[in-house]
């Protein structure tokens, strides 16, 4: 039986129906998005897992919708307020907030005024003065002056009346969504800074006075003013044009669309000051609160939903990252009083050393640490020196280098080593090395994430990594979902060796969990290396839905079932056994004949099954079997001669990685502690919509110095290297820079820029 949100999503997410159902049967069935995307391909008609996430995002939503409707309607019909035209309206809500808005006037709330006064007697004047303006106010309210019911004049009974027609109007659904759209499209939010903390928040100093129209905000501006009203330092509210106005419009065109709407024109009768006043109260104390409330919750939500898909976009470039690959690598966690942290991972990760050295001051042992270093090298056949990026990185990548000139064929490498302290203080890390000092497990992870910045990125919670944009200030929940999506996609994609990963990467692999991932680590060092794929069914708990999710993403190198080193899936091995005795060779025979292969038609080895889509992917598995989707290892080389921002000069061309990319720009590591700054606006020559089109987190980039403020510890930087050429010629000649008046008026570059430095200690907190 079909969905009844097939067709709905079908037509929102461009999509054909039948590929539509078939995915949602097979999700609702438990299969995963990475195990539907890859070996599922006829029944979906070649859904990728990104067409598959935004599916299952939208289903939930919609699902989640349809629930609530439910919930609606038998709410309204126990009150016996639920008409036929309320009924259809609730059933073709399209959306939640569609669906609260008709909800509004049946929901269960405070005790409000307008609530108060209708127990007072006063809805029948509030009808009669609002269905008969050329009633005088004043006389018609001389007959519901009721003491006992605490209206104990005409007025109040006027106040009373205009509470319940305010309620009225403000609870219209059909107003609220024709006013919230034209709000959000004409609005501005404007910030300005609380006087009690204007010193205390410099950090926020470019938007103390500023607006800018609500529907344009870009994600990272709206986190950071929603940032900054959190902190207190900011108060932010929504002001419509002819309000902001000097003088203000009167009416205002809220006004005149709640006039409207109602049907209300002022023609001069006994009533009509009355209504226009009680018009103008509900559009400002009830209307214009609301869609305030509405729209600022509108704008941090959209900017959320961007921020988290930076997030996750940068997470993936991330954790495919070029490998360095089986190969022994020293780490080394930089420090200065307490030392550095050493460890040697072997070519498959093993932990085979640790020490720590003293190179910097205070103790300044240089001679020492460097002969020490030398040795393990020497010891352990390393090729490669991991320097972590944090404190004193550039002077132990000084010495990292004489290192590896004093041994030969080793090169130091600069690494990332964001959430290597949060990996040290883990309850994994404390599993994996629980005899070892904490502090050397940081090193640990820097060694290993060179070789495979994956296997070790996994271990490490996503929103510790420090590749997102304001991660600490959007809904947690969403995020962690995001991210995990992220993960378990880049792990499939990539495959995992069964005999070697650990419990941490095959908890990713599609339909494995923690606890199903300990239990297959414990299997194998109890009973030794799984032989092929199929011993995997012996593991506790391991069933056949569970083996069939994940068969495909394992890999079993020099086993006895060749195939097993490979992405053909168990459930097709049939096909390769078609194939072989088509051809003439065993199966493992096929495997790296790319030749024979390419010459063969698929449609020749489909069945009822197995359609084109798979036996092309079985065919393009076996000329390539188990190729890695990343691509090959390269380092950034940091020039020896600039370390610190005081060695910085504008017009500089440098060497440099992206560390983040952010709707704002890229923030690149050019090796002195502090990254630097390439606004989207110095990105490229052409405009930029989207800096992730010019780079990624990993990239190898040559960048040009525009600017540095070490006051600040701020740098700008430019991949348009002719610009930075022009600084150096022109620096004497800068800009002053742009008044707060017209960062009121248009957001500037100059708001960005301020707002990187708190972006990025925010991403640190």
């Amino acid at each position: 039986m079909e969905d009844s949100n097939t067709p709905k999503l079908a037509a929102e997410l461009n999509l054909t129906r039948p590929s539509v159902e078939a995915a949602i049967r097979l999700l609702d069935d438990g299969a995963t998005v990475p195990f539907i995307a890859r070996y599922r391909k006829e029944a979906t008609g070649g859904l990728d897992d990104s067409d598959l996430r935004g599916l299952e995002q939208r289903l939930t939503y919609r699902r989640e919708l349809d629930a609530r409707r439910q919930t609606v309607m038998t709410a309204i019909r126990e009150q016996g307020a639920l008409t036929d035209s309320l009924s259809e309206a609730i059933a073709a809500a399209e959306t939640k907030q569609r669906l609260e808005d008709l909800y509004q006037p049946y929901k269960k709330k405070r005790r409000t005024k307008g609530e108060m006064a209708r127990e007072a007697g006063l809805e029948p004047l509030a009808s009669r003065l609002f269905d008969d303006p050329a009633v005088n106010p004043s006389t018609a309210a001389q007959a519901f002056i009721n003491a006992e019911a605490g209206v104990n004049n005409a007025d109040e009974a006027l106040t009373g009346a205009r509470y319940i027609l305010a309620e009225r109007w403000s609870e219209d659904a059909e107003l609220l969504a024709a006013l919230r759209d034209w709000a959000w499209h004409q609005g501005r939010l404007v910030s300005e800074v609380d006087p009690k903390n204007r010193d205390s928040g410099s950090k926020f100093c470019d938007y103390f006075d500023y607006s800018e129209a609500i529907s344009r905000i870009p994600s990272h501006r709206a986190l950071a003013l929603l940032r900054g009203r959190r902190e207190g330092v900011l108060r932010l509210h929504l002001g419509m044009p002819d309000e902001l106005a000097d003088p203000p419009a009167r009416p205002s065109e809220g006004e005149r669309r709640l006039s409207r709407h109602i049907g209300f024109r002022h023609r001069q009768r006994e009533g009509d000051d009355w209504l226009a006043e009680s018009i103008r109260f509900c559009w400002r104390v009830k209307l214009l609160t609301r869609l305030e409330t509405d729209l600022i919750g509108r704008l941090r939500e959209a900017a959320e939903t961007e921020a988290i898909n930076v997030f996750a976009r940068n997470l993936r470039d991330l954790l495919l990252a070029a490998p360095a690959g089986d190969t022994p690598v020293l780490g080394i966690d930089p420090g200065l009083r307490t030392g550095c942290k050493v460890a040697v991972a072997t070519a498959t990760g093993a932990l085979a050393a640790t020490e720590t050295i003293y190179p910097h001051a205070p103790q300044r042992r240089w001679w020492a640490a460097r002969s020490r270093l030398g040795e393990l090298a020497q010891a352990y056949g390393v090729t490669l020196i991991a320097v972590g990026n944090g404190t004193a990185s550039r002077e132990t990548e000084e010495l990292a280098k004489a290192v590896a000139a004093d041994v030969g064929g080793a090169q130091a490498v600069m690494v990332s080593e964001a959430g290597a302290s949060v990996y040290s203080a883990s309850e994994t890390a404390a599993r994996e090395f629980p005899d070892l000092d904490v502090s050397l497990r940081g090193a640990v992870s820097i060694a290993r994430r060179l070789q495979d910045p994956l296997a070790e990125l996994v271990k490490i919670e996503p929103k510790s990594i420090g590749v997102g944009q304001y991660q600490h200030d959007v809904n947690q929940t969403q995020l962690a979902r995001s991210l995990d999506a992220v993960v378990e996609d880049c792990v499939n994609a990539v495959g995992v060796d069964l005999n070697t990963a650990s419990a941490s990467l095959l908890a990713r692999v599609a339909g494995l969990n923690a606890s199903l991932a300990e239990r297959v680590t414990t299997h194998r060092d109890t009973h030794g290396p799984f032989p092929n794929r199929t011993a995997l069914k012996r593991v506790s708990r391991l069933g056949d839905k569970t083996f069939e999710q994940a068969a495909g993403f394992l890999r079993i190198r020099n086993g006895d079932t060749p195939l097993d080193a490979s992405a053909v899936h168990p459930e097709a091995y049939p096909v390769v056994e078609r194939i072989a005795t088509d051809t003439g060779r065993l199966a493992a025979g096929l495997i790296g004949a790319s030749e024979l292969l390419e010459r063969l038609d698929p449609n020749a080895y489909t069945d009822e099954r197995f359609g084109v889509p798979t036996v092309s992917d079985i065919l393009a598995e076996l000329a390539k079997p188990g190729r890695d989707p990343r691509p090959a290892f390269r380092t950034a080389r940091f020039r020896e001669d600039v370390t610190s921002l005081a060695d910085l000069e504008p017009g500089m061309t440098l060497e440099g990685v992206v560390t983040n990319v952010t709707n704002f720009g890229a923030f690149v590591d050019i090796g002195v502690h502090q990254d630097g700054l390439v606004h989207i606006s110095a990105m490229a020559e052409k405009f930029v919509r989207d800096p992730h089109t010019i780079c990624k987190p990993g990239d190898i980039v040559r960048v040009g110095v525009l600017e540095v403020d070490e006051a600040r510890q701020r740098i700008g930087l430019t991949l348009r290297l002719a610009e930075a050429e022009t600084s150096s010629t022109n620096r004497e000649k800068s800009q002053p820079k742009p008044s707060a008046s017209n960062h009121k008026r248009e957001p500037k570059k100059a708001a960005d820029t301020a707002m990187a430095a708190a972006f990025r200690q925010g991403n640190k907190d």
